[in-house]
């Protein structure tokens, strides 16, 4: 998978859980993806000062983005 399909992949799996952090007040922005391997996103909104955010983010997000894209290793939240 080149680095585009990598990003649209990465873009389709955010797609599929953004209506659930926005039925919370929260979203979430693709910052960038380093190595095709590593991605970074932000937790916007409400997700901010949920006290679950990490969970969301380990659980939700990255489980989704490495459905749609074996190959990443880590997602990290940026603030």
């Amino acid at each position: 998978m080149n680095t585009q399909e990598l990003t649209t992949n990465v873009e389709k799996a955010l797609e599929e859980i953004r209506p659930f952090l926005k039925s919370d007040g929260g979203d979430i922005t693709l910052i960038s993806i380093e190595d095709d391997k590593h991605v970074t996103v932000r937790l916007e909104g409400a997700c901010i000062a949920c006290s679950v955010n990490q969970m969301t983010l380990k659980a939700g997000v990255e489980t989704t983005i490495k459905k749609f894209a074996p190959q990443i290793e880590t997602v990290v939240n940026i603030a």
